[in-house]
């Protein structure tokens, strides 16, 4: 070691914490150790709180027009000369349901629904049966 008396740096050295995060001001633990400090603590409640407002205030009034509609709503079902002309047709053309509808480019499901009756119509599905089974089905015939 080369001469000369080594010397020490006494100054403080300050380290400062975060100031606390919004979030951190407000858990329990902060909020405690203020009301111990004697802190003022301002409690303020946000005029929604704990409600669901923003999703429920515009329901009450189409709550009503609900409750006051008395009309018997259902969809339109396929008409049973429609199923009938339907499944006709198809087994003339000796087809099964699946094989119909591979014919239309549809689920074999969709053909169940149009002959049990259970399908909302759809004039698209109707003609492309009309052109695979050769048959009229809308209209008089």
């Amino acid at each position: 070691m080369s001469g000369g008396p080594i010397a020490q740096d006494w100054e403080p050295v300050v380290i400062r914490k975060k100031a606390p995060t919004a979030a951190a001001r407000k858990d329990e633990k902060a909020v405690n150790a203020a009301r111990r400090a004697g802190a003022e603590i301002e409690t303020v409640r946000k005029a929604t709180a704990g409600s669901n407002k923003a999703a429920s205030s515009s329901t009450s009034l189409n709550t009503r027009k609900l409750d006051e509609e008395t009309e018997n709503l259902t969809h339109e079902k396929v008409p049973s000369e429609l199923k009938r002309a339907i499944m006709q047709g198809r087994t003339d053309k000796k087809l099964t349901q699946a094989q119909l509808a591979q014919l239309i480019n549809e689920k074999p499901q969709i053909i169940q629904e149009y002959e049990s009756g259970k399908a909302i119509p759809n004039q698209q599905i109707i003609t492309k049966l009309e052109r695979a089974l050769g048959v009229k089905l809308r209209g008089k015939k």
